[in-house]
């Protein structure tokens, strides 16, 4: 934090209504409004001695990272069905816990999901470690998540701030510092709200403000538990926060996919552990992520159109090719269909993969082209 922000976190501290004060009334709201989760805890059953299951808050925690809750919700039931415990987790082969997690994006989560486990089993005796310092020890745990997952899961009273936490506090204090520059003073005045009492509890219910009442656009201010403190609201510039440094434009590349076939089979690859997509099924392509490379086989390919995609850093253009694989491959395996589910593909694959399959299709009903 530079010295201008660290003065003005001071003078803020100087004026705050008693932080007590404002985690109790945020904690009240949370016990009346809680979201119902299905790795959540009720405020409820937290106060009649319930505790939650450290195993599904990091799972949880882990799947929500860039992504919302609607889309997380069926990838976590099927995850806690297949692999109840951590220890299930560990013992499962990549291939399956890759397949599981396809279309859920962002997927070296997936591979250090895989080396978390396994090092929670054979360095802490399945057990997670049950302060943030600790959790900091393991494979892809990063700040957020340890704090997450040591103040939800075990009540210690470490500060969680994510997109939902940053923009409550930017317009509680109204801190006009545009993101990312602003995140060490929205913490320091995050680290100032967390209670020692009912901290899991009161982690979440500032999530769910964000969430659900202080939310990026029109926020709910009238219902607000802390609409009365508001520095913004009481501005009138509560929509306006928190600013935002503009992002570069993304540039866009373009390559290629063959998607080979021979007798129902089709050509898929296993591709590089690390990387882009790293560890998943995909279709052949060439150089388009540093990591193809010429066509599979020589064969009659043809264009059959072109999927979009965007990645964190980049927009996609990928040309589709089809052809009847006559030679063995040069890349990949010829998968049969009973083997293949496209659910386990990413969802660039899977877009080229519904692009291909009714050419696919119509050329298995052409005599001497299956």
């Amino acid at each position: 934090m530079s010295p201008l922000a660290s003065d003005r976190t001071t003078a803020i501290f100087a004026q705050m209504q008693d932080p007590d004060s404002l985690s109790a009334q945020l904690l009240a709201w949370y016990d009346r409004h809680a979201r119902v989760m299905p790795w959540r805890v009720s405020p409820q059953d937290r106060a009649a001695g319930i505790r939650p299951d450290p195993y599904r808050v990091w799972l949880s925690e882990v799947m929500l990272q860039q992504t919302t809750v609607a889309a997380v919700k069926d990838y976590f039931h099927r995850f806690t069905a297949r692999w109840p415990t951590v220890s299930d987790l560990a013992a499962a082969e990549d291939a399956q816990v890759m397949g599981e997690w396809a279309g859920l994006g962002y997927y070296a989560r997936a591979r250090n999901l895989l080396k978390c486990a396994r090092a929670v089993v054979a360095d802490h005796g399945a057990r997670f470690p049950d302060r943030r310092a600790g959790l900091l020890t393991l494979p892809g745990i990063g700040p957020y998540t340890a704090s997450a997952v040591a103040a939800i899961a075990f009540d210690e009273p470490a500060t969680v701030v994510d997109g939902n936490v940053e923009r409550v506090i930017s317009r509680l204090f109204r801190v006009e510092t545009p993101l990312p520059a602003a995140k060490p003073e929205l913490t320091a005045l995050a680290a100032r709200l967390t209670p020692a009492t009912r901290p899991g509890d009161y982690a979440q219910a500032i999530m769910d403000l964000g969430a659900t009442i202080c939310t990026p656009r029109s926020p709910a201010c009238g219902i607000c538990p802390w609409s009365h403190a508001c520095a913004a609201r009481a501005e009138g510039v509560q929509a306006e926060l928190p600013r935002k440094t503009p992002k570069p434009e993304k540039p866009t590349r373009r390559g290629r996919l063959w998607l080979g076939h021979r007798d129902g089979a089709i050509l898929l690859e296993r591709r590089p552990g690390q990387g882009l997509l790293g560890g998943m099924l995909g279709i052949p392509g060439d150089a388009w992520d540093g990591q193809g490379g010429p066509a599979p086989a020589d064969a009659a390919w043809r264009e059959i159109g072109e999927v979009r995609h965007t990645f964190t850093h980049f927009h996609l253009i990928l040309t589709v090719l089809t052809a009847r694989l006559d030679a063995p491959p040069r890349r990949g395996d010829l998968i049969p269909r009973d083997r293949f589910r496209p659910a386990d593909l990413p969802t660039v694959m899977r877009k080229a993969w519904d692009l291909a399959r009714p050419v696919l299709e119509a050329d298995a009903q052409k005599p001497g082209t299956a």
